[in-house]
């Protein structure tokens, strides 16, 4: 009795550092992507996400201490890690080390956080889809907030209060980032919800176009005819295409004047009228020196966030791929095209999968986690988000959904458990997920 009673406190104590752990990564998405720091006057002196971040960490190796996470680490997993790990070679080699180190270990080392905690704390479908619906709704919110308040620079939208997203063009890749997903809550939600989810993804796009941002315009674009596919055509709801039909004409009807201009200046190079202001011109230099310092450099690079100084410009290239490439040299180009290609073939298995055909929530999620990465693969040749959380985030949720959906899978076809003993798998009773290659 005494070892039966000592071995339930002891799942007991699992259980609940995992459930700490959990938290605190939920704690640390909304302080990332809702910026209360921004808002509250005060709080910008206290490094919230920092601190939420430890805890998580810490819950998540006292997890791994006490035996609760059995899970081995995924491909792309690895491939973050890896490519943390030559960052880290490449800082001895840089053109200004002190910056190197400062942005490796401070900016590139949460994304090692963020992919392990998720792929390994994440279990369970609600677990993913509380965790995905905090980033969503922060980004739903602050693009509100935003069109709301309409704080302008060179009379083009920033985000509300200034803070991460007082770049318009960032402002514009998040949202266009997280509009599918927007996307996928609404179809999933019910009464008020769905009404909120729609009313959030209309201001997204009015907010899109207000930052006058093409690459933002070009992510939202392809996002919206992947949306028109995944959830209308694809789920056979064929009147959802005259919806959007209607939605993208009025779009573009109060589509402003200058933001046409800006748009066509991207296949025509005219500038009048376009508040180019010689953007244009600028960026194909940047990214005509980023080859050249990736071509100059072609194993270590320049170091990491070394490439403004190196540029002589203090602009970064403004496209992830080759300011990787730049900065720490091809090896780390080509592990981050690796856990890029493992995210879609994590997406293209969940298709696969019964819980897909099965269950609408896993297909909703999948289909805007889908249409989200799209859009990122897009909008990466026009932004340097390499040292962003938000494309590591996507890649780590796609690890936990397959992760999920497979052990479902095993899950139904293994026999049924004893009726009063407690599978060693856990509560879902799921095996070791076995990594197709």
């Amino acid at each position: 009795m005494a070892t039966a009673a000592f071995t339930l406190k002891k799942e007991q104590r699992k259980r609940q550092r995992a459930k700490g752990a959990y938290l605190a990564l939920l704690i640390f998405s909304a302080l990332y992507f809702g910026r209360p720091e921004d808002v509250i006057p005060g709080l910008i002196l206290i490094p919230m996400a920092k601190i939420s971040g430890g805890i998580a960490l810490v819950g998540l190796i006292l997890s791994l201490m006490s035996g609760k996470v059995k899970r081995k680490f995924a491909p792309e997993t690895k491939y973050v890690i890896a490519m943390f790990g030559w960052y880290c070679i490449t800082i001895p080699f840089a053109y200004w080390r002190g910056g190197a180190f400062n942005t490796v270990m401070n900016m590139l080392s949460k994304s090692v956080i963020v992919a392990v905690l998720v792929a390994l704390l994440v279990r369970e479908f609600w677990q993913l889809k509380r965790l995905v619906w905090v980033q969503a709704a922060a980004v739903a919110m602050m693009t509100v907030a935003s069109v709301a308040l309409h704080r302008t620079s060179d009379g083009r939208l920033v985000g509300a209060l200034g803070g991460v997203f007082e770049n318009p063009n960032d402002l514009a890749i998040n949202i266009a980032l997280n509009w599918p997903i927007c996307i996928a809550f609404f179809f999933m939600g019910r009464g008020l919800k769905k009404g909120l989810w729609a009313f959030a993804v209309v201001i997204m796009l009015i907010g899109v176009e207000l930052t006058y941002s093409r690459s933002g315009f070009l992510a939202v674009a392809l996002a919206a005819v992947l949306v028109v596919w995944q959830f209308a055509i694809r789920e056979r709801k064929f009147q959802l295409v005259l919806v959007a039909v209607f939605l993208g004409m009025i779009v573009v009807v109060a589509m402003p004047s200058h933001f046409t201009a800006r748009i066509a200046s991207i296949v025509t190079g005219n500038q009048v009228d376009s508040m180019d202001r010689g953007s244009m011109q600028e960026r194909k230099n940047l990214l005509i020196a980023s080859v050249n310092e990736a071509l100059h450099n072609p194993i270590f690079g320049v170091g990491a966030g070394n490439f403004q100084a190196t540029a002589g410009s203090w602009h970064v290239a403004h496209n992830t791929y080759t300011e990787i490439a730049a900065e720490a040299g091809f090896p780390a180009a080509v592990l981050f095209l690796m856990i890029l290609y493992r995210t879609v073939v994590n997406l293209r298995l969940v298709r696969k999968s019964r819980a897909y055909a099965t269950d609408a929530e896993v297909r909703m999620l999948a289909g805007g986690l889908w249409v989200s990465v799209a859009a990122y693969l897009v909008s990466a040749f026009f932004a340097s988000t390499e040292y962003n959380l938000y494309p590591y985030f996507l890649v780590a949720y796609t690890t936990a959904l397959y992760q999920i959906t497979l052990a479902q899978e095993e899950t139904a076809a293994s026999p049924a458990p004893t009726i009063g003993l407690q599978s060693k798998y856990g509560r879902t009773g799921a095996r070791e997920p076995v990594w197709i290659r």
